[in-house]
């Protein structure tokens, strides 16, 4: 587990964090664990595989498809581009 040292926050901030961790039955250490987590992994969030699959099946997509379109595929195409 990663550790996370915070500097310079203010004495208001971290007798509020103390009172919101003790609303919370949790240590203050964690119910910064608790924040942190509920900012940055939102429930909601959009996840980039989830909404492909999602599209793929709406316009009815078949794994048949893909191979189609990966044996069309131009085999030079990861070489870079000349302008000459």
């Amino acid at each position: 587990m990663v550790a996370i040292t915070i500097r310079n926050l203010s004495e208001k901030a971290h007798r509020a964090l103390k009172v919101r961790a003790a609303q919370h039955n949790r240590s203050p250490e964690a119910e910064m664990c608790a924040i942190l987590e509920a900012a940055v992994c939102p429930e909601g969030r959009l996840r980039l595989g989830t909404a492909l699959s999602e599209m793929s099946r709406k316009i009815g997509l078949t794994n048949a498809d893909v191979e189609a379109l990966e044996q069309g595929r131009d085999a030079r195409s990861d070489q870079p581009m000349h302008f000459e």
